[in-house]
């Protein structure tokens, strides 16, 4: 009788609905960006968020942003909390003196 396939040991499986790491377009007033959702579990790093200043500490879910058209590189990508991202069009990114 042959061996049945058996699933592999180990990673499971990522939960309906979370990033693999792939960035969705985004269209707005501001231009369009690309926009990947970091989860939890994967945000290691603090970071600055640029709509309030605050930070972003690690294990804090937030999404990456950068500009859609291509033309910039890894020194364009920012780290925002979801809700200041979603609220840019309202207020502005601030400005750190």
């Amino acid at each position: 009788m042959p061996r049945r396939n058996r699933p592999k040991r180990g990673k499971a499986a990522p939960p309906p609905g979370v990033s693999l790491g792939w960035g969705s377009h985004e269209s707005a007033e501001d231009g369009d960006w690309i926009v990947r959702s970091i989860p939890g579990d994967r945000a290691t790093k603090m970071y600055r968020c640029p709509g309030c200043d605050h930070e972003i500490r690690p294990g804090t879910p937030h999404v990456v942003t950068w500009p859609a058209d291509g033309t910039g590189g890894v020194a364009d990508r920012r780290h925002w909390h979801r809700a200041c991202w979603n609220a840019r069009h309202r207020r502005g990114p601030t400005r750190r003196l």
